[in-house]
C-alpha cells in the first residue's frame, strides 16, 4: 500500500516531504538537499533534541569529513536565514551547545493519504451494500463505473504530468560552486570544480552551456535565479557546493528550471581526490540525463573513460588553471600557471589535461609575456606539450583549439588551423574559447559572414561583457573601425583595468580619424601593461600621424635599445619606421620579422593600418606570398623562411 506523504506546517511555512520542497505563504523557497534533510529530521522529532551525531549519521557517511562541523553549521545558518530565525532568540530552531538542535515552534502535521487507498475503501463499501439490480443493469453500471474511473485516472495523470513534467531544457548555466571547506583558501578549488563541470557539459552537443567568464560574475550574487536566467538566456541552472578535506571531496549539485525556480534534481557525490575526474563526468552525465539531452555514443564513451589522477597533480593543475583563467594577459600570473602545470606533470606524467594547460601557458606567454619567453621557444615548448597531450587523449577539445592557434599564428598553415578549430568545436560544442578563436581566424581570413556568425554563436555561450574582446578582435581584422570603437567602449566600461581593452579602443579611434582619443587610450594601455612594446609602437604611429615626430622617434630609439637585451618583435619596430615614412627601414625590419616567423605577421599583416603606406610596394606583395597569403591563397606555405626582399 502506498505510504502517505507528510506535510509539516509551522508559522507561514510548509514543508512537503513528497516533493522535497519548503514553502512560505505559498511561495517555494530555494533549499539545498542537506538543509532540507536537517529540517525534516527536526520536524519529525519536534520538541525533542536531535543530536549532532545523529545528524552526522543522517547526512554524512561513516567516512566522515573532518570539516563535518563546518558543513553542519553552514546548513543550520542557511535554514535560519530562510526562516528569518535567530540563534540568540530562536523562534524555530534552538541550539543546545555541544549536544544538537531542537525545533521549538508549534507544528501541524498533515497526512495526505494515497488516492488508491481512498478508492479501495469506497469500493469495499459499495460491494457490501445490498442490491436488487438485474444482471444487465449490473453490467451496464459496471461498464459506466469503469469508464468513470478510467476518465478520472486519465484526468489525474494529465494533471500530475502537466505539473511535474520536466520542461524542455536546451540551455544551461553552472553557477559558481560554493566553497564549504573549512579553509577559505580552497576557493580556487571550488572555482576549478565549477570550470571542470562547465567543460564536461560543454561536450554535450544537445545543450548550450554558458562559459565560465559569464557565470563567474554571479559569485556571491543576491540576484534570484529567474533574473539570472533572463540575463544569461538559459532554461536551467545548476548550483551547488564543494567540500574538501584532505584527499576527500564532496560535490552537492542541484538542477533548477530557471524561469520558474522549480527544483528538478539534486544529489551528492563523494570521492577520493584521485577519482575526481570520474566524479565530474558522473555529475555532468547525470545532469545531461536529467534534462533529457541526447548523448552520442562518442560522448557517452568519453564520459566513461575518465582515469584516476594523482591528487597532488590534480591540485597543481587546478591552481594553474586558476592563474591562466583569471590573469592571462599578465606575465607574472602566466609564469605561475606554467610552473603549476609543470608540477602537475611531474606528479602525474600521464595527465593529459596538464599538458594541455602547459601548452596554453606557453602560447599566452608568447602573446602577452613581453619578452619573457621568445616566440620560437614558446612555440616549440607548446608544440611538444600538445604532442604529448594528443598521445594521451585525443578527445579533449581544448587541445585541438590550441593546435588551431599554433597552426595559424606560428606555422602559417591556414587549412590545418581551420581543421583544428572545427575539431575542437565538434568535441566540445559549447567550448566558448574555440568559438572565439575561430571567429578571430575567420576574420583574419576575410570571411566576414562566417566570422560574424561565429561571433553570434560565441555571444550565445558568453553573453557577458567579456564578449566585447572577441568582437573587438574580429572588427579589427575586418577593419570595421566604427564597430571596433563601439565594442572597445563596452570592453573598457566592463574591464577598465584591462590594458588590452584600451589598446583595442585606441585602434578604433585611430581608424576613425580620431588620433587624440587614440593617443589617450594607448597611453592608458602602456601604463597598465608596464610598457607593452606593441602599444608603444601604436602610440608612436599616432604621434607621427599628427606631426609629433620627435616623440615618435624617442619611442623608436627606446624600442631599438630594448631589443638589444630582450625580445621585441621586429614587426613592432617596422610599424614605427612605416609611420615615420622610412619605408626601406620598415621593410628591413619586416624581413627580420619574416625570418623569425614573428607572431605579429599572422595577426597584423592584413589589417594593420600602421603599415598601410607599405601595401602598394612590390616588396609587400612578396611578403604576402612568403607567408602563404597571396590574393588567391593558392601558394603553399614555405617550410623554411628564405629571404624574400631583393
Amino acid at each position: 500500500m502506498p505510504m502517505p506523504a507528510t506535510v509539516y506546517r509551522f508559522g507561514p511555512y510548509e514543508l512537503r516531504t513528497r516533493t522535497l520542497e519548503l514553502y512560505k505563504h505559498g511561495t517555494r523557497l530555494k533549499l539545498r538537499p542537506q538543509p532540507f534533510q536537517i529540517l525534516n529530521a527536526l520536524l519529525q522529532r519536534q520538541e525533542d533534541v536531535v543530536t549532532r551525531e545523529e545528524l552526522r549519521e543522517l547526512l554524512w557517511s561513516s567516512e566522515t569529513f573532518v570539516d563535518f562541523e563546518h558543513g553542519l553549521n553552514t546548513s543550520i545558518k542557511e535554514l535560519r536565514s530562510l526562516l528569518s530565525d535567530s540563534a540568540s532568540q530562536p523562534r524555530y530552531i534552538e541550539t543546545l551547545p555541544r549536544r544538537g538542535y531542537r525545533f521549538i515552534a508549534r507544528v501541524e502535521e498533515v497526512q495526505t493519504p494515497s488516492i488508491f487507498a481512498e478508492n479501495s475503501k469506497e469500493t469495499g463499501e459499495a460491494l457490501e451494500a445490498p442490491t436488487r439490480t438485474n444482471s444487465l443493469a449490473r453490467l451496464v453500471l459496471a461498464l459506466l463505473s469503469s469508464c468513470a474511473i478510467a476518465l478520472a485516472a486519465w484526468v489525474a495523470w494529465k494533471h500530475f504530468y502537466a505539473k511535474n513534467a520536466v520542461p524542455a531544457i536546451r540551455s544551461i548555466a553552472v553557477l559558481p560552486m560554493q566553497n564549504l571547506s573549512a579553509d577559505a583558501a580552497q576557493q580556487y578549488f571550488a572555482d576549478g570544480m565549477t570550470d571542470e563541470l562547465i567543460t564536461d557539459l560543454a561536450k554535450v552537443s544537445a545543450l548550450r552551456v554558458i562559459s565560465r567568464t559569464s557565470v563567474m560574475r554571479y559569485k556571491d550574487t543576491k540576484k534570484g535565479l529567474p533574473e539570472i536566467a533572463r540575463e544569461l538566456n538559459v532554461d536551467a541552472i545548476v548550483e551547488g557546493s564543494v567540500m574538501r578535506s584532505g584527499n576527500r571531496v564532496r560535490i552537492t549539485a542541484q538542477l533548477l528550471h530557471a524561469p520558474t525556480d522549480k527544483h528538478l534534481w539534486a544529489d551528492t557525490y563523494e570521492r577520493d581526490l584521485g577519482d575526481v575526474l570520474r566524479l565530474q563526468n558522473e555529475v555532468a552525465q547525470t545532469i545531461a540525463q536529467q534534462v533529457r539531452a541526447q548523448l552520442t555514443p562518442q560522448q557517452e564513451a568519453r564520459f566513461r573513460s575518465a582515469r584516476v589522477v594523482n591528487p597532488e597533480a590534480y591540485e597543481a593543475y587546478l591552481r594553474g588553471r586558476y592563474y591562466l583563467s583569471n590573469q592571462y594577459t599578465m606575465a607574472q600570473p602566466l609564469n605561475m600557471a606554467k610552473s603549476y602545470f609543470e608540477e602537475s606533470i611531474r606528479k602525474d606524467p600521464g595527465f593529459a589535461l596538464a599538458y594541455s594547460g602547459l601548452a596554453d601557458s606557453y602560447v599566452y606567454l608568447a602573446f602577452y609575456g613581453r619578452g619573457l619567453l621568445p616566440p620560437d621557444r614558446a612555440y616549440k615548448s607548446a608544440k611538444e606539450a600538445l604532442r604529448k597531450a594528443v598521445e594521451l587523449d585525443d578527445s579533449i577539445g581544448e587541445i585541438h583549439d590550441t593546435l588551431g592557434l599554433l597552426n595559424w599564428r606560428f606555422e602559417w598553415n591556414w587549412d590545418a588551423a581551420e581543421r583544428e578549430f572545427n575539431r575542437a568545436i565538434a568535441l566540445a560544442p559549447s567550448y566558448s574559447c574555440a568559438h572565439e578563436d575561430r571567429a578571430d581566424y575567420l576574420s583574419f581570413m576575410g570571411r566576414r559572414a562566417d566570422a560574424l556568425a561565429e561571433i553570434a554563436k560565441s555571444n550565445e555561450l558568453d553573453p557577458g561583457p567579456s564578449s566585447a574582446m572577441t568582437e573587438s578582435a574580429a572588427y579589427y581584422q575586418l577593419r570595421e573601425y566604427e564597430s571596433l570603437v563601439e565594442a572597445g567602449r563596452r570592453g573598457v566600461a566592463s574591464y577598465p583595468n584591462e590594458w588590452v581593452e584600451h589598446r583595442d579602443l585606441g585602434a578604433g579611434y585611430e581608424g576613425t580619424g580620431k588620433p587624440l582619443e587614440a593617443i589617450s587610450e594607448y597611453e592608458k594601455a602602456i601604463e597598465m601593461s608596464n610598457g607593452d612594446p606593441d602599444v608603444s609602437a601604436s602610440l608612436a604611429h599616432a604621434f607621427a600621424a599628427i606631426g609629433r615626430k620627435p616623440e615618435a622617434e624617442k619611442i623608436l630609439r627606446d624600442l631599438e635599445r630594448k631589443a638589444k637585451s630582450a625580445y621585441v618583435s621586429p614587426y613592432t619596430i617596422a610599424t614605427v619606421y612605416a609611420g615615420l615614412g622610412q619605408k626601406d627601414k620598415a621593410f628591413e625590419w619586416l624581413e627580420r620579422a619574416y625570418q623569425q616567423r614573428s607572431l605579429d605577421l599572422s595577426w597584423y599583416i592584413k589589417a594593420d593600418l600602421r603599415i598601410d603606406n607599405l601595401r602598394s610596394d612590390p616588396r609587400f606583395e612578396a611578403l604576402l606570398r612568403g607567408i602563404g597569403l597571396p590574393p588567391t591563397y593558392a601558394l603553399p606555405v614555405p617550410s623554411t623562411a628564405t629571404r624574400i626582399f631583393r
